[in-house]
Parts: C-alpha cells; structure tokens; sequence
C-alpha cells in the first residue's frame, strides 16, 4: 500500500493549535504529498496561500464538533469557507435530530449545506461512537439520498470516543455503495496498521493528525 499518503486528509482542528502548528502541518502535507489538509474555517484562506501550485486540497469543517447549529448558519459557514478557497467541506450532522428520528430535518440540514457548497465535495460526520448499529444505517441512507459525496465516521471530539472502527466503516461501506457515496474513517488513527485496515475495510479516505507517523510505518 505505497500510495496511503493519497488516503490522507493531515488534520489539525485543535483549540489551542498556534500557527507555528498550522505551519508545520502544511509543510508536513507538502512534503508527503498528502490528498489534503483538514483545517478550521479561520485558517483556510491561510492554508490555501501557503498550498497554492500544489496538489494539497484544502478541508474545512462547518457546525464542528457538536452539529447543533441552525442549519442557516452551517450553510453560511460553507459559503464562507468556499468563498475563502475549501475545496472541500466537513459538517456535522444533527446528532440529535436523527436521535429523534426527525429524518426530515435531518435531511434537509445536510442538503442546504450541500447547496451552498456548490460543487465542492460535502462529507457528513455522523459520529459513530453516539450511534447504535441501526442509527448508523439510517444516518448513511440519509446521507446517500443527501447529494453529499462523503460519510465520515467521527469528529474526533467525543470525550472517551473511540473514533473510526473497523466493523462501523465495513457497515457504512456496505450501505454507501448503494448510493454511490464514499467514506471517510476519522479519529483515533494513530499507525500505519490502523490506516491499512480502515482502507480495507472502505474508507477512501482517512482523517487524522498522525499521518507522518502513519507514513514512517510504511
């Protein structure tokens, strides 16, 4: 698996992340020649100056971490992110409303940021470790039927979360091939071992702040 650098999105999303770490990243994403960066919205016209000439996309994340914005504002915020050079967009879904089987909401949360993103690439983060088996299936049907191009497992944010799982990826991948739709494995990929069985499992592709690491086991 030569190519597992064309997997990763080098994601820094950290609070408290100064820009000498936005820095390092991005030379990290040019130097390994990463799919792309996974950054906050505030550092996204910063990121696409400093990866201008290469082939490094830019991702942004909108209604992070929790997905419990309006959903006018979470279509504001990918607007803005498009305006400031996303080339793809990251948003939470409403935990909660799928929770409580409001699918309608749900589907029309997703859709109006799907809207506002244009062309660019959506990926719903429906966050795994909050879900039952049955939640999951219907959050990657709500997905499918969406317009969004991605499902992603987590946020990485859940307190004592596991993040990406293998069995949760194989399921999501089951029902995303109905649809048409890719998935992206996120939190808690910390190795080389780890990235090699999410891949194999389905995920096209791979969120994590470990990809130098995961490249040094290759």
């Amino acid at each position: 698996m030569n190519n597992i650098n064309k997997y990763v999105e080098h994601t820094l999303l950290k609070p408290d992340a100064k820009k000498a770490d936005l820095d390092k990243l991005l030379r990290e994403a040019i130097d390994y020649n990463f799919l792309g960066v996974c950054v906050n919205p505030i550092n996204v016209k910063y990121a696409k100056k400093v990866l201008l000439g290469t082939n490094v996309k830019v991702v942004t994340v909108v209604g992070f971490p929790l997905g419990a914005n309006l959903s006018l504002i979470k279509a504001q915020e990918a607007q803005n992110a498009i305006i400031d050079g996303a080339d793809e967009i990251d948003m939470v879904m409403n935990i909660s409303a799928l929770k409580d089987e409001n699918d309608t909401y749900v589907l029309n949360d997703i859709q109006e940021v799907v809207k506002a993103s244009k062309d660019n690439p959506v990926k719903v983060i429906i966050e795994t470790d909050l879900l039952s088996k049955e939640e999951i299936t219907k959050a990657v049907h709500l997905v499918g039927v969406s317009g969004a191009k991605f499902v992603k497992t987590s946020t990485g944010f859940v307190k004592n979360g596991l993040g990406a799982k293998v069995e949760d990826v194989k399921l999501m991948f089951e029902i995303a091939q109905k649809y048409n739709i890719l998935v992206k494995a996120s939190g808690g990929i910390k190795t080389f071992e780890d990235a090699k069985k999410l891949i194999e499992a389905g995920a096209a592709r791979l969120g994590t702040s470990s990809g130098v690491q995961i490249m040094q086991g290759v």
